[in-house]
């Protein structure tokens, strides 16, 4: 009599394994300036109000292959405290910008699965590295270090989808 299941196999409760390998990552573009140059440090009076702008961008690389490009954008702006009284912005303390990169080959998703992989899973696997980037530049520049917090690559994905395709107007 033979016994199909094996009682020392584990059961195995992981979910499946993404078609995606990450071949490599790079910086594509970095940009950090300070406008003012020393007379920011010198003038400045508070720590400085950072604005962070996040886009996602991927593009195919090879048309006969499933190799993409996906690049994560951060833009953070850090300007003064407005003057009080005004609702001017103050001027600008530092411009940290950084194209952020990866190469992916995908390997035969389904065809709905291709974009939320891109959009979505290769932000969330890179993001890491480049938040660090942007911590390490803000603070070796001379301010304090940009933390940027963890960012829903989902919610941004579904906006995205909203905005291509507003739902329609009136009753269903």
């Amino acid at each position: 009599m033979s016994d199909k299941t094996n009682p020392e196999a584990p059961e195995d409760n992981t979910p499946p394994a993404l078609p995606l390998a990450i071949n490599l990552q790079y910086a594509k573009d970095l940009s950090f300036e300070v406008p003012r140059g020393a007379t920011t440090f010198t003038s400045l009076q508070a720590p400085p109000q950072v604005n962070v702008n996040v886009d996602v961008q991927a593009s195919r690389i090879e048309k006969e292959q499933s190799i993409y490009e996906v690049t994560l954008l951060i833009r953070a702006e850090a300007t003064e405290a407005p003057a009080a009284g005004s609702e001017e912005p103050g001027p600008v303390v530092f411009i940290a910008e950084l194209a952020y990169a990866a190469i992916v080959t995908l390997d035969n998703p389904p065809q709905d699965l291709i974009e939320p992989i891109l959009l979505v899973e290769v932000p969330r696997l890179i993001f890491p590295f480049a938040r660090a980037i942007i911590s390490d530049v803000t603070r070796d520049g001379g301010f304090p270090p940009v933390a940027l917090q963890p960012i829903d690559f989902a919610a941004m994905w579904h906006a995205r989808q909203e905005q291509n395709f507003p739902e329609p107007e009136g009753e269903a």
